[in-house]
C-alpha cells in the first residue's frame, strides 16, 4: 500500500476514443496512487500536453488520427524527457512492439488487460520498471537478437562512411539532418541508407539502429524485460 502522504503518479491519457478515456479516468480515480492530469485525443495534443504538464507516465494508444504512436513516443521523450511511455493498444503486431521498444517506450499492453493489472503497470512504469506481455516480450527479444547479433547472418561489413551515417540515424536524425551534418546531399544519404539496409538485411531504420547499438557502439538496445 502506498504511503498516505505519497505524491500521486501524474498520468496523461492519450486515446482518440472519448468513451475509453472516460472509462480509464474513472478507473484511475478509484486509486489514490494515480492522478489523471490531462487527456488527449491526437498526437499533437499529446505532445503539447506532455511539454506543458511533464507527466510521470503517458498512457498512449498506438494509432491516432494524426499519426503513429511510435513517432509520438519519440516526440514526447524530446519535450518531456522524464516522462515514461506505456502503450495501451488493441494491436498485436510484432513490428509495432519492436518499434515502440526502439522508440524508448517502457511498456506495451493490450486493451484486453484487466483494470487491476493496468493500474499495476502504470505504478511499475512510474517507478522505473517496464512491462510487456510475456509472449510479446520473448518474440521481440528474439527478433532484436537476430538483427543485432554481430556473428549472425552473412551481412557485409559496413564501410566507415556508412557507419558514420548510421551513427547519426541512431541519434534520431532525419536524412536531411544527416546530410547537413556530413556535407552530403539528401540523395547521397538515401543511397548510403539503402546500402546499409541491404548489407544488414533489414528494411527499417529501427532495425538498422538496433544493429548499430550492438555492433558499433557496444550498447544493448533498451527494451522492457519485465512482464505484468
Amino acid at each position: 500500500m502506498p504511503h498516505p502522504d505519497a505524491t500521486p503518479i501524474r498520468l496523461l491519457l492519450v486515446d482518440d476514443h472519448q468513451l475509453l478515456r472516460m472509462g480509464l479516468k474513472t478507473l484511475f480515480e478509484d486509486t489514490a496512487e494515480i492522478s489523471v492530469v490531462g487527456e488527449a485525443g491526437t498526437l499533437a495534443q499529446a505532445v503539447a500536453l506532455s511539454e506543458q504538464l511533464q507527466p510521470d507516465v503517458v498512457l498512449l494508444d498506438l494509432r491516432l488520427p494524426d499519426g503513429h504512436g511510435v513517432e509520438g513516443c519519440r516526440e514526447i521523450k524530446m519535450v518531456s524527457p522524464n516522462s515514461r511511455v506505456l502503450f495501451l493498444t488493441s494491436y498485436v503486431d510484432d513490428e509495432a512492439v519492436f518499434s515502440t521498444i526502439m522508440a524508448g517506450a517502457q511498456g506495451y499492453l493490450l486493451k484486453e488487460v484487466s483494470g487491476d493489472l493496468l493500474i499495476q503497470a502504470v505504478v511499475k512504469v512510474a517507478g522505473g520498471g517496464s512491462c510487456l506481455d510475456s509472449a510479446l516480450a520473448e518474440r521481440a527479444m528474439a527478433r532484436i537478437k537476430a538483427i543485432t547479433d554481430p556473428v549472425a547472418g552473412t551481412a557485409s561489413t559496413l564501410s566507415e562512411q556508412e557507419q558514420r551515417v548510421l551513427a547519426f540515424v541512431a541519434k534520431g536524425q532525419t536524412n536531411k539532418e544527416v546530410a547537413a551534418a556530413m556535407g552530403l546531399s539528401d540523395k547521397t544519404v538515401k543511397n548510403y541508407l539503402n546500402s546499409i539496409f541491404h548489407k544488414l538485411n533489414v528494411t527499417r531504420r529501427s532495425e538498422a539502429v538496433a544493429h548499430y547499438l550492438r555492433k558499433y557502439s557496444n550498447q544493448e538496445p533498451s527494451f522492457p524485460r519485465l512482464a505484468v
